[in-house]
């Protein structure tokens, strides 16, 4: 074989792979695993270069354990949103990516992260009140509203009124367009991306844009105005953090952090929390055995406690299991972040050239019959029976490209799933299956897991106690 050679791959033309890719990824990539095995190649996207798909645990961990100077992601990677900003820490690489990554990393772990706890606890409680006993409904768009509202107060510390109001439509509107499909579209071909005015799809995006940044600008200055270092919302976290030459962060950098957690967690953990819900309810002994977990906890824990690790047992080993195996069935983002090949590398048996676009699956990964039997099936007993590298199950990617936003995804994931586990009975509307539809970038449940409530849990406390149902 040729030093050169890419992996084996399918020879249709790049449109064609390009079609299948956005029409039917997951089965398209499960096709070409079987195929060519666990590293093919694919030609997706506008004038763009060999992209490596890599579902081989040990050639994840070398992509992952590279030095950053060969191998990295960034812009140079195609990773490139117009929502999200230059700034973004997605986009950035080399020593600009350290730096935001260091800025970052203290406001979402330890203790400051868990201060959000109540708060979290109190916006499903008035998120879910809004339910109708007897009534079918999508559950998706409920989990849409709670992490919406999570990242709006806890990460950019608005509260109630009209900035507010107005940055949450604005928001929801340029993150839930009508027609995913043409969103992704755009994101591919950058040529199709023509303001022809306010009703055109890129002139409206672009409109959009523009006022939710006069808000979030709006918001900076105002901190600026009058500081206030007893607040403990993310961004003024963001605002107070200084790098090692002790300069704060630029507005810009701000605000594409900003937009960066937020595009990054809302949907994403909205999506989570669906697909949880769904098997949760789907098969009777998994929910049955995670309230018997719950119930132990008392009624009137922390509910920090149902995340804290500090003391074995863990407080809550089956519900964490039900998360990763939410996680692992149908990730989010089916692929890791891209990395491009900056100097001549070796990955496994194949020698890829600078330029070449390497791609850890997170989806395929997660379905190795070798790692994960049976692993079309929902079996959170897999993680209480074995614990799996970073390069066997990696839902939020790794490397030092791990989202930045893990700890906080899955802490909030834990409290919302139990606060609503513990007031509500619930059931399926159909038992009919649910199947992963793409929406924009990221897959959901298609029909957003329609579900009927029975009314409230019979029991004289619910499980978590928060400070509007304990008044």
């Amino acid at each position: 074989m040729s030093a050169l050679k890419l992996p084996n791959g399918p020879q249709a033309h790049p449109w064609v792979q390009t079609y299948q890719w956005l029409t039917n990824p997951l089965e398209y990539i499960e096709d070409c695993a079987k195929r060519y095995g666990d590293i093919f190649t694919l030609q997706i996207g506008q004038n763009s270069p060999p992209q490596v798909f890599i579902s081989n645990p040990q050639a994840i961990g070398q992509i992952f354990t590279t030095d950053p100077k060969q191998l990295d992601s960034g812009e140079s990677a195609g990773i490139r949103s117009p929502l999200l900003g230059r700034q973004s820490i997605l986009a950035l690489d080399g020593k600009p990516h350290q730096r935001q990554r260091k800025l970052l990393t203290p406001p979402l772990h330890g203790e400051r992260m868990l201060a959000y706890g109540e708060l979290i606890c109190d916006i499903t409680e008035q998120v879910t009140n809004q339910w109708q006993v007897g009534e079918t409904f999508a559950v998706l768009p409920s989990m849409q509203a709670i992490s919406f509202q999570v990242i709006l107060k806890a990460v950019f510390g608005l509260e109630d009124g009209p900035r507010y109001e107005k940055l949450y439509k604005l928001l929801i509107a340029i993150l839930n367009p009508k027609i995913p499909i043409l969103r992704t579209v755009l994101l591919l071909f950058p040529s199709m991306r023509q303001d022809l005015g306010a009703w055109s799809p890129w002139g409206k995006y672009l409109r959009l844009r523009q006022q939710i940044d006069q808000l979030i600008y709006a918001q900076i200055q105002e901190r600026k105005a009058q500081p206030d270092p007893s607040r403990t919302d993310i961004l003024s976290l963001m605002m107070a953090a200084r790098d090692e030459a002790g300069e704060p962060m630029t507005d810009l950098e701000l605000r594409d952090e900003l937009m960066t957690l937020l595009v990054a967690g809302h949907e994403t953990t909205a999506t989570t929390l669906s697909w949880a819900l769904y098997w949760i309810h789907h098969l009777p002994q998994v929910r049955e055995k995670l309230l018997q977990e719950l119930d132990k906890l008392g009624e009137q824990p922390d509910p920090n406690a149902i995340f804290r690790r500090q003391s074995p047992p863990e407080a809550s080993p089956y519900l964490n299991a039900v998360c990763s195996e939410t996680l692992r069935l149908y990730p989010v983002a089916v692929s890791a972040l891209n990395r491009v090949v900056k100097s001549p590398l070796q990955i496994g048996e194949y020698n890829f050239e600078p330029g070449t676009l390497l791609i850890p699956s997170i989806y395929l990964t997660h379905h190795r019959e070798d790692l994960y039997p049976e692993s079309k099936q929902f079996k959170p007993e897999r993680f209480l029976e074995r614990q799996f590298s970073p390069s066997e199950y990696l839902p939020f990617g790794g490397g030092n490209r791990r989202c930045i936003g893990m700890a906080f995804a899955l802490f909030e994931i834990k409290l919302v799933l139990a606060t609503v586990l513990s007031h509500w009975e619930m059931e399926l509307a159909d038992s009919k299956p649910v199947q992963p539809v793409r929406k924009g970038l990221l897959f959901s449940p298609a029909g957003g897991v329609k579900m009927v409530v029975k009314g409230k849990r019979p029991q004289n406390q619910p499980i978590l106690q928060t400070s509007s149902s304990s008044a």
